[in-house]
C-alpha cells in the first residue's frame, strides 16, 4: 500500500497478526517486526528521499556528508556468507589539513552469541566459542583491520545473573587461554586486539575481575583495564563475582593510536567517559552485555554523546542471543523466577566526535563492524567546539573534592518565603 508516492508500513491488522502477536514474535527472535535492525526497517518502509532525510537526522553527517560504505575484499565477504555473520563497513572522514596528513586507522567490532547450550561441559563451550569467532577474526584480518575489540566476557556465557559460583571456572589469568588464542591473530595480521575476559588474579588471592586485556600488534600484552563500575540492577548480579576495578582510566598508546576501554556499565557514568578523554584517548571501546528491556533506549544515545562531549571515537559492542541457564533464578525485583537474562540485542556500532554514527549491526546475528577512522577528526572537533577550553575543571574539581567528604553540604539557595509560616 502506498500513499503520495511513499511506501507505507503494513499494519499488524493488515497482515493478519495482532500488535501483541507481532511484538511477541519479534521479541522471541530478536528482530524488530521481522527486521534485523531499525536501519533496515526504515529502509524498507520509506521512500528513498524520505529514508535519506530520516537517516540524516538519526545518524548525522560526517564532514557534511553521509557516511560512505567500504568495499571489503572478497575473502572477507565469502567468510561472512559461509558462516552467516553480519558484515558492514563504513568510512569516517576528516577535513584535509595543510600540515598533517590523514591519520587513518581501520577498526573492527565483533559481536557474537554463545555456541553451545549452557549445559554443555565448560571446556566444550569455550572451545566452541573460539571456533565460532575464528572466521570472524579472519574476516577482520582479510579486511586489513588494525584494531579489533571483542564483546564483554566473550569467552563464556554471561552467567552473572545466576549468582552460581560454578561459572567462576571460566576465569583465567590475563595471559591465559583466551589471550593465547588471540595473540596468534595479532601476530598473523599485525593487529591490536582488545580481549575482555573474566580475570583470575593469581597473585592476589585468585580474586576475580572483569578485565580487558590489550594485546599489541606483535602479540605482546600491552596492559589491562578492570571494569570501573559494577551494576546492581535487574539481573545484573555481577558483584557476586567481582567488584569495582582498581586500574583507574588508562589510555594505551598503540601502533595505531591511543585507545581506552570503558567496560559495559561504565557507559552510564559521564565522568568515566571524561576521564579517558582527559588522559588523551582517541578511540574508546565499550564492550558490553546488555538486554533490550533494560537498556535499549539508552544504547544509541550514551556512546554517541560521549564521543561528542569528549572529541573521540567510540566503538560500542554488545553480544547477541538469549542464553538459557540450567537453574531458574530471581533477582529480588518482584519478577517470577526465570532461566534467562533476556535478549542481548547486538546493535554494535561506531560513533564519531562530529555526532555522526554508523548504522548498527544485526540485533540477533553474529557480526563484524569495520570502520575507517581518520583520527585527525578528534583535534578538528576540539578546535571547532572548544569543549576542553570552555570546561571549568577547577570548578568541578572543587565541588567533587567537597562532595566526597562526610560533612558535604549541597550548594542549595532556598527561597526564604518557603519557610514563612502561613
Amino acid at each position: 500500500m502506498e500513499s503520495n508516492g511513499e511506501k507505507a508500513v503494513v499494519s499488524s491488522s493488515e497482515n493478519g497478526k495482532s500488535e501483541t502477536e507481532t511484538t511477541e514474535s519479534s521479541s522471541k527472535d530478536g528482530s524488530i517486526c521481522g527486521f534485523d535492525s531499525l536501519h533496515h526497517l526504515l529502509q524498507e518502509s520509506l521512500s528513498p528521499p524520505l529514508f535519506q532525510e530520516v537517516s540524516r537526522l538519526l545518524l548525522g553527517l560526517n564532514c557534511g556528508k553521509s557516511l560512505e560504505t567500504i568495499a571489503l575484499p572478497e575473502p572477507a565477504r565469502a567468510l561472512s556468507s559461509k558462516h552467516d555473520f553480519d558484515l558492514q563497513a563504513y568510512s569516517f572522514r576528516a577535513d584535509k589539513e595543510s600540515l598533517r596528513g590523514p591519520r587513518l586507522v581501520r577498526v573492527g567490532l565483533v559481536q557474537n552469541g554463545i555456541a553451545l547450550p549452557t549445559t554443555a561441559p565448560f571446556s566444550d563451550q569455550k572451545r566452541a566459542i573460539f571456533q565460532k569467532l575464528t572466521p570472524i577474526i579472519e574476516a577482520a584480518g582479510a579486511s586489513g583491520v588494525n584494531i579489533i575489540c571483542l564483546q564483554e566476557a566473550w569467552m563464556m556465557p554471561f552467567a552473572f545473573c545466576t549468582r552460581e559460583k560454578r561459572w567462576c571456572e571460566f576465569a583465567e589469568p590475563i595471559d591465559g587461554e583466551s589471550t593465547e588464542f588471540l595473540q596468534e591473530f595479532a601476530r598473523k595480521y599485525n593487529m591490536v586486539i582488545i580481549n575482555p575476559i573474566l580475570e583470575r588474579d593469581i597473585k592476589h588471592g585468585e580474586t576475580l575481575w572483569n578485565t580487558a586485556v590489550i594485546i599489541g600488534n606483535h602479540g605482546n600484552i600491552i596492559g589491562k583495564h578492570r571494569k570501573n563500575h559494577i551494576p546492581r540492577v535487574g539481573d545484573f548480579n555481577e558483584s557476586t563475582y567481582y567488584m569495582e576495578g582498581n586500574t583507574g582510566h588508562p589510555v594505551f598508546e598503540t601502533a595505531y593510536g591511543k585507545i581506552a576501554v570503558n567496560i559495559c556499565y561504565g557507559r552510564h557514568h559521564p565522568l568515566n567517559w571524561l576521564a579517558f578523554g582527559l588522559n588523551g584517548a582517541e578511540i574508546v571501546f565499550n564492550p558490553s552485555a546488555t538486554v533490550g528491556e533494560l537498556s535499549e533506549p539508552m544504547w544509541p544515545i550514551e556512546a554517541r554523546n560521549a564521543a561528542i562531549a569528549n572529541s573521540y571515537f567510540v566503538g560500542s559492542i554488545n553480544r547477541v542471543g538469549t542464553e538459557v541457564f540450567p537453574n531458574p533464578f530471581t533477582s529480588g525485583d518482584g519478577k517470577p523466577q526465570h532461566a534467562d537474562f533476556g535478549h542481548f540485542y547486538g546493535s554494535s556500532h561506531f560513533s564519531a566526535p562530529d555526532a555522526s554514527c554508523t548504522p548498527s549491526l544485526s540485533r540477533y546475528k553474529d557480526g563484524l563492524m569495520v570502520s575507517d577512522l581518520d583520527l585527525n577528526l578528534c583535534r578538528q572537533l576540539k578546535d571547532k567546539w572548544g569543549f576542553r577550553m570552555t570546561a571549568r575543571y577547577e570548578m568541578y574539581s572543587y565541588l567533587l573534592a567537597r562532595y566526597v567528604k562526610p560533612d558535604f553540604e549541597p550548594q542549595v539557595i532556598s527561597d526564604p518565603l518557603l519557610r514563612r509560616s502561613t
